[in-house]
């Protein structure tokens, strides 16, 4: 009997949990549980997988020249991607002239109890990314403090020249043990997104799509552009087959939409990009940065989430108003890495200081998730696209006819 592919199984998990979540609430809701679970099991793969391959990957890197010259890139390529995608979203969103009109009464502003006096301190994210305690980062999942210790430690490993081959080897033992150990996990993935869809459906519903319709389809319509335009014109600069790249992650990306989280596939897509060609140097390094600083789905709502309050609340934004919008957000963003409800704590600041009502915030929570799933979504396709493309940038890439050749030779070998 033919195996079901894994995508098919969690597109058969996403129909059964809109199925559970719509007609049984209290069903749906007691879901919750297999969602969480699976989003635990793959958060217990992440330091134990990660950590080793970055050291491993730094240590292997031919001098710390380019280890600082990879660093300069990323930074640069995420600057200006992601202020691109913001103002993209800012203008689709003025011209649709979306939330004119829209009644925003009944916004529970209890929701955000906590998130609205959350401020984005930058010298605690500084200080965040240096752990004082190297394991509480470890059991925290800092990923940033894992990949600024990780990389110390891979040049120190460098230096001794051999001396530390020990440490290498068990190094890589370790990280084989956790591919494998992933392979295990993923194959509970079709049960997680039965859990998380379910409860979604069941807590949230769609009793107020219909006031929020425009925004809903303006950031879809938004993500569509960075997806099928912005995206591929940057794989072509960079030389990246994007619809094979795409084929090779899309049951990553499933897992991620239904999950409406990118950590849940993080551990998976670094092994994926891997085996795509990207140089495991590169893959270390990259994609933890980008998890923190290169967060393309999001950016392309917080613009018309933005306008579209403004709009609802007649308040009307100068484009120099706008202009201060996308600075706030450029510079925002790149600090909310260690911020808990980080695109909340945004919006919320941001509205803040335009003098936006709080309220009109608490009503989008209603129907985030709908949008949060293509976001998160996106943000998975944005890193991996920026991670081979620096991969590629660097030469650090095997085309996949070569990968498929050595292993035909390993395989008659």
């Amino acid at each position: 009997m033919k195996k079901i592919p894994l995508w098919l199984q969690i597109a058969i998990g996403l129909v059964l949990g809109l199925t559970v979540g719509a007609l049984n609430k209290t069903l749906g809701t007691e879901a919750k549980i297999l969602g969480d679970a699976f989003i635990h099991m793959i958060k217990m793969t992440i330091v134990p997988l990660i950590f080793p391959l970055i050291v491993l990957g730094i240590a292997q890197i031919k001098s710390a020249g380019a280890l600082g010259r990879l660093s300069v890139k990323a930074i640069i390529y995420f600057e200006i991607v992601t202020t691109l995608i913001i103002v993209m979203a800012l203008l689709l969103a003025n011209f649709t002239h979306i939330g004119v009109g829209a009644d925003l009464s009944g916004g529970n502003t209890d929701a955000l109890k906590g998130i609205a006096e959350t401020k984005i301190d930058f010298r605690e994210f500084i200080l965040h990314i240096i752990p004082d305690n190297i394991f509480v980062a470890f059991s925290e999942g800092n990923l940033l403090a894992i990949v600024y210790f990780g990389v110390f430690f891979g040049l120190a490993i460098r230096a001794l020249k051999g001396k530390a081959q020990p440490i290498e080897n068990v190094l890589d033992a370790l990280s084989k043990v956790m591919f494998k150990v992933l392979e295990y996990v993923i194959k509970f993935s079709p049960i997680g997104v039965f859990g998380s869809i379910a409860y979604s459906v069941a807590t949230y519903g769609f009793s107020k799509l219909s006031t929020l319709i425009d925004l809903v389809l303006v950031t879809y319509a938004g993500l569509a552009v960075v997806l099928l335009i912005i995206f591929p014109v940057i794989a072509r600069i960079y030389g990246v087959r994007y619809i094979e790249l795409i084929k090779e992650i899309k049951d990553l990306l499933l897992i991620a939409f239904t999950t409406r989280s990118s950590e849940s596939v993080f551990a998976p897509l670094t092994a994926r990009l891997e085996r795509y060609g990207a140089n495991n140097s590169v893959v270390s390094f990259i994609l933890p940065l980008g998890y923190s600083f290169n967060l393309d789905g999001g950016m392309v709502y917080m613009g018309p989430a933005i306008i579209f309050l403004a709009n609802a609340y007649g308040i009307d934004l100068s484009i120099a108003e706008q202009i201060h919008v996308v600075l706030l957000l450029i510079l925002l963003t790149k600090g909310v890495a260690a911020v808990p409800s980080g695109a909340i704590v945004i919006l919320t600041s941001v509205c803040t200081i335009i003098g936006i009502p709080l309220e009109g915030i608490a009503l989008l929570m209603a129907v985030d998730f709908i949008m949060d799933m293509a976001r998160t979504a996106t943000n998975v396709v944005g890193n991996a696209l920026a991670t081979v493309a620096m991969a590629k940038s660097e030469g650090m890439f095997r085309e996949k006819e070569n990968i498929v050749s050595n292993e035909k030779k390993a395989a008659e070998a």
